[in-house]
Order: C-alpha cells, then sequence, then structure tokens
C-alpha cells in the first residue's frame, strides 16, 4: 500500500496527520484515509523543521501499519536539502523506519541547494514539483509521482491528504476496494 501524507498544526499546538492510502501510482481515488490527532507539537526552530513533523507522521504511520503493509511513503517536502545529502524530513523519516520503507518527497517550491531534486512537471502547469527520495531510485520516484492522477500540478491523493488534515470533519472512509 502507498500512503501521501501532510500535517497541519493548530494555534493550540497540536497538530493533525493524515494519510491517504492507495494502491497503485495511477488510482484515483483513496483506498483508505485516516487522520491521527497529535496533541502536542514541538515548536517551529529554523533548519530543524524534522523536529516538529516527524513525530506526527511516526503517529500517522503507526496508525495505517495496524491494518495495511506499507510500501512508499510520499511526504509534502524534501528528503534531502541537497546534492552532498544534508538530511531533510524524508531522510529523517527514512531513519526512524528503519530504513524499511521508501521515501518520496514532493516540495512545490525549490531552494538554494535543491538543484539535486528532480523537476516534475504535471498538468498544464509550468511551474514543476521537486522530487527527492531515500530507498528507491529518485529518478524512478519521480516518474512515479508524475503518473499520479489528476490534471494538476498536484496529483489528487497528495492535494486529498493536504485537504484532509485542515478539516474538521473525520475522512471519508473509502474502504478497502
Amino acid at each position: 500500500m502507498l500512503i501521501c501524507t501532510d500535517v497541519d498544526y493548530r494555534p493550540d499546538g497540536t497538530a493533525r496527520a493524515a494519510g491517504v492510502l492507495f494502491r497503485d501510482w495511477r488510482d484515483a481515488a483513496p483506498t483508505w484515509e485516516l487522520v491521527v490527532p497529535v496533541p502536542q507539537v514541538e515548536p517551529y526552530q529554523p533548519g530543524e523543521f524534522y523536529r516538529r513533523e516527524l513525530p506526527c507522521l511516526l503517529a500517522l504511520l503507526e496508525g495505517a501499519a495496524q491494518a495495511h503493509t506499507l510500501d512508499a511513503v510520499v511526504i509534502d517536502g524534501y528528503v534531502t536539502l541537497d546534492a552532498g545529502g544534508r538530511a531533510g524530513l524524508g531522510a529523517h523519516l527514512f531513519e526512524a523506519v528503519g530504513r524499511q520503507i521508501p521515501v518520496i518527497g514532493v516540495a512545490k517550491t525549490a531552494f538554494q541547494g535543491s538543484d539535486h531534486a528532480l523537476a516534475v512537471t504535471r498538468g498544464g502547469s509550468l511551474k514543476p514539483l521537486f522530487v527527492t527520495a531515500a530507498g528507491t531510485d529518485v529518478a524512478q520516484a519521480a516518474a512515479q509521482i508524475a503518473r499520479m492522477a489528476g490534471p494538476h500540478r498536484l496529483p489528487t491523493l497528495l492535494k486529498r491528504a493536504d485537504t484532509l488534515c485542515r478539516s474538521e470533519k473525520p475522512p471519508e472512509n473509502a474502504g478497502d476496494r
């Protein structure tokens, strides 16, 4: 099972981590959705974003793994921050899961030093997404992100994870299809 993830931080110091699970990179609809409330998160520290988001993602993956075997995790962000392999959120996540589940990072913005990320354009957008990966070949990861369903720049299921974590509604669990 594949999972797209995202986290929303609330003003009260809590967060909601959301996961949209699917079977194939071309799937247009989720197989299962999960939202995990996180009662307390670390404050944001510049250069150490992973300290805030990693515990949220680990709680989400723990919940997802109770029902499904995970084959890859897609995060909103970078796996590595530069060509030298400086660890971003995705690299920290890959290590935290014992290097057992590939992690693919999909970032919406480039920053200085991120020339190593593979640019993927989707839909009619001229603005690329930036793909990095750990535990899988980055070119293969970029091709998988390019194949994902949806007519827009952001794949439909990755956008769904973003919407789900921000919503106050419970997930519309698609059930196992």
